[in-house]
């Protein structure tokens, strides 16, 4: 595995969830997943209408992507999110508040672009994440 610095500069202030400023990574390799959605292995939505649901499966098929290269949470250097409406930032942190210590138990949360885009590839999706891992 790649040697991962996650930190945060002390003149850059806390951050305003969980994340990280910075990420510093020595690695042989990197992996680069695109946006999970809340599909199955089918191409079926799941949690259609359902934010907390369609949470969960983005980032079970996040985990999912990150064991078909051998690597884990830990490998991770950086998420891209991207959500349809505003108002479900707060169901966002709370997601990431309640299952970010159970993925990240080191307490270190790599870093977190959040955009709010018009919408995604289909209608019902409301949540997008973008990974980035060192290998």
């Amino acid at each position: 595995m790649g040697e991962i610095n996650i930190y945060n500069p002390e003149k850059l202030g806390p951050p305003m969830g969980q994340y990280t400023h910075v990420t510093r990574v020595k690695a042989n390799e990197f992996l680069f997943i695109a946006g999970m959605l809340s599909g199955d292995s089918a191409g079926n939505v799941i949690g259609e209408g359902d934010f907390d649901a369609q949470t969960a499966q983005v980032f079970k098929n996040v985990e999912a992507a990150l064991e078909s290269a051998g690597a884990s949470w830990s490998n991770v250097v950086q998420f891209t999110t991207y959500l349809v409406h505003s108002q479900d930032i707060p169901k966002f942190m709370e997601f990431r508040l309640r299952e970010f210590p159970k993925m990240f138990p080191d307490g270190k949360y790599p870093p977190n672009t959040l955009l709010m885009v018009d919408r995604l590839v289909k209608e019902p999706f409301l949540v997008e994440v973008q990974t980035i891992a060192a290998l």
